[in-house]
């Protein structure tokens, strides 16, 4: 009988058993990690044998897993304690973060409701303008909700006569929220409370008497009714588990919205994450009990729909990669709707309609271009933006005059705009005032060859007249997957690294959106290396061309920008001298039975599947890393909160990586008890994490 093949992770090893001395940068010594017991478990993947020396730290509340964590972050702060650069870098970042910041507003019968969080202040408020030219009042401060200075809003909805406004109460950096309501006549907010929940949509019904809501438990995803007054136990199941007898899986995921005119309540179902197939169904709502009718059914590709003036407007990729605008006639296909704005060469990344006019904003090479066209697709002109960076289509309704755009980039801290629709005049709403002399600083594209000989852009940034010999630090981060299209935003980790005078990178990776479905079709399931090898072919053209060396080199990313991390420290961990790997997915073989991640399926695949597992462990971090390999200095951040990508991948990666090293870098684990996926935490712990990130790439890619 033929023997089973057996691929061993490090059997028998354990950190315990060798001590060694751990060498940071800039005079920083440690002793060896805490030692990790090695406990193998061995799983059978179609007659290959995988063993996994660490499973027993999936279980993140076994008194064995949280005195592993106290070790870690103990170690971990003993590095920090001897860094002798962080006090300075949390006085940096306490300044640039530390700043007035706002939301973009919801207009409803002339008031503005936003969130504004004041410098000084640990969290932003919700609050209402009453006229464009009055002054900002403040309804609710989260403060005042509780003690915990994690505690966080979103701003959920607001009633169409402005009365009512729904928001929602995080706590940490968890996706649940809690979901309330504010009475702006009375000044306080009502008893109803929807209990802490995945939310995916909270709208007001037509007349303000309730809430439609979706939410997602171990049923999948449901859309309800709440009666204002009434209790949560009593809400009104709408839409969910099946339709027309097709049953919904428990990996759908749907939104719910009320057109502008309050007819219709839409249902938007997107299958997996991304989506393979989005159905869009809806109801009439002036008529009591009516079914919900199909706009799109079991096409597989993707829809997004906006009603204005009696019409539907489709934005679609159906037969049409790079995405097209369709008016949509309701109980006929796709084939035979009228297209408004075809296909381009220039992916539409996004569309909205304000005024009674449609905007369309394309990407030419990453940059972004915003259309105005009728609904009848006559172009009636352009947006002009201050240089490149980010942009969405503006946000209002249908039926308002003015819209709203925010405008940012690597280099230029956020502007909030006012449209107005009629004559294009464009007003600001609000613009955050950091210490960064944008004058300073260029943005600059350039183009490199993949490794398949694929054109990737890539963006830099730094000082005007920064040196480029290969003695500079350099910062780079990317995704890569999702179909989300990375274009330049502001972020004030990227600010301050490019103020001490070092270089920043985000190149366009293909499984982003960039260039349409296809760009993203090129990096999904068995196509997953390509991401990697857009990554490794972007560090060679900067170290090429001088931008930075491998001993300068920092790198960074979370959540699936994480598991880019784990393959560069895997694949490619000569290329690199310092790593910053944040809510990371790294066991791809087990990643699909945690949390959200029986979503994500649609993207990566899953080893039950034999082809899926071939290519799975191929690239998987957790289960490439070998021992005796000379790996950089890297830092795994995450935390308790994290209730998208579970905590556990990097726990285990840690202690793995521990185990394996032998350059004698420092490798560390960063577990926050209150920190999670999603933003929530205060500026102040916002200003610690950052400075704990920032110290320890800036450090260990120094001399």
């Amino acid at each position: 009988m033929k023997a089973l093949p057996i691929l061993v992770l490090g059997l028998t090893v354990s950190f315990g058993a060798v001590a060694q001395t751990v060498h940071g940068r800039d005079g920083i010594t440690l002793p060896a990690p805490p030692p990790v017991k090695a406990e193998p478990v061995i799983d059978n993947y179609f007659g290959t044998h995988i063993a996994d020396n660490y499973r027993w730290l999936e279980d993140s509340k076994s008194p064995e897993t949280r005195a592993f964590l106290e070790a870690e972050n103990a170690y971990t702060d003993r590095y920090f304690k001897q860094a002798r650069l962080r006090p300075q870098v949390v006085e940096q970042l306490d300044a640039l973060e530390s700043v007035s910041e706002w939301s973009l507003p919801v207009e409803r019968a002339g008031n503005y409701y936003f969130l504004k969080r004041l410098a000084g202040e640990g969290q932003a408020s919700l609050y209402v303008r009453r006229g464009w030219t009055a002054k900002d009042e403040r309804l609710v401060d989260p403060a005042m909700l509780s003690r915990n200075p994690n505690t966080s809003l979103a701003l959920e909805d607001v009633s169409r006569d402005g009365s009512l406004v729904a928001y929602g109460v995080r706590e940490g950096g968890a996706d649940e929220t809690t979901v309330h309501v504010y009475n702006l006549k009375t000044g306080k907010t009502l008893e109803d409370t929807l209990p802490s929940g995945l939310y995916w949509s909270v709208h007001f019904t037509p007349d303000g008497t309730g809430l439609f809501y979706t939410r997602t438990n171990r049923e999948g995803t449901l859309l309800y009714q709440h009666a204002l007054g009434s209790r949560v136990s009593q809400d009104t199941l709408l839409f969910g588990r099946e339709f027309r007898g097709e049953p919904l899986s428990t990996n759908d995921l749907f939104m719910a919205h009320v057109t502008d005119d309050g007819r219709y309540l839409v249902v938007t179902i997107g299958r997996g994450v991304p989506a393979r197939r989005v159905d869009i169904v809806y109801r009439d709502l002036t008529r009591p009990g009516s079914p919900f009718e199909v706009l799109v059914w079991a096409l597989d590709s993707r829809f997004s729909a906006v009603y204005a003036k009696g019409a539907w407007y489709v934005k679609t990729d159906y037969k049409a990669p790079n995405g097209r605008i369709l008016r949509a006639d309701p109980g006929v296909l796709p084939d035979a709707w009228t297209t408004i704005v075809p296909e381009a060469q220039e992916a539409i990344d996004d569309f909205s309609i304000v005024g009674g006019k449609l905007y369309v904003e394309r990407l030419k090479d990453v940059k972004a271009e915003t259309g105005i066209y009728t609904l009848a697709g006559k172009p009636a002109g352009t947006l002009d933006y201050d240089g490149i960076g980010s942009v969405s289509a503006p946000r209002g309704r249908t039926t308002d005059r003015y819209g709203f755009v925010r405008f940012d980039s690597f280099i230029q801290p956020p502007t909030l705009y006012r449209i107005d629709t009629l004559t294009g005049r464009r007003e600001i709403f609000a613009q955050t005032r950091v210490p960064f002399d944008t004058s300073q600083y260029e943005l600059r594209q350039v183009f490199y060859t993949s490794k398949d000989g694929t054109r990737v852009p890539m963006f830099i940034a730094g000082k005007k007249g920064l040196k480029r010999d290969g003695t500079e630090r350099l910062l780079m981060t990317g995704y890569g997957g999702f179909n989300v299209s990375m274009t330049p935003y502001w972020n004030s980790q990227y600010a301050w690294w490019m103020q001490q005078g070092g270089w920043f990178a985000l190149p366009n990776l293909r499984g982003g959106g960039e260039y349409g479905e296809h760009w993203h079709e090129q990096a999904m399931f068995a196509h997953k290396q390509n991401v990697f090898d857009d990554w490794f072919a972007a560090a060679q053209y900067l170290i090429d061309n001088k931008y930075t060396s491998p001993a300068h080199f920092a790198i960074t990313g979370r959540s699936n920008g994480g598991l880019l991390m784990g393959a560069a420290m895997t694949q490619h961990p000569e290329l690199f001298g310092a790593i910053l790997c944040g809510y990371p997915l790294l066991d791809m073989l087990r990643y699909h039975q945690f949390l959200q991640g029986p979503h994500w399926m649609t993207e990566y695949g899953s080893s039950q599947d034999r082809d899926q597992f071939a290519y799975l462990l191929k690239y998987s971090p957790y289960q490439n890393v070998k021992p005796g390999t000379a790996y950089p200095a890297i830092l795994f951040f995450t935390g308790d909160s994290d209730t998208r990508v579970d905590p556990l991948h990097a726990r285990k990666m840690t202690a793995l990586m521990q185990a394996a090293t032998s350059s004698g870098r420092p490798i560390l684990l960063h577990y926050s008890l209150s920190g999670g996926h999603s933003a929530g935490v205060s500026v102040e712990q916002k200003v610690q994490d950052d400075a704990d990130q920032l110290t320890f790439l800036w450090t260990e890619t120094g001399k």
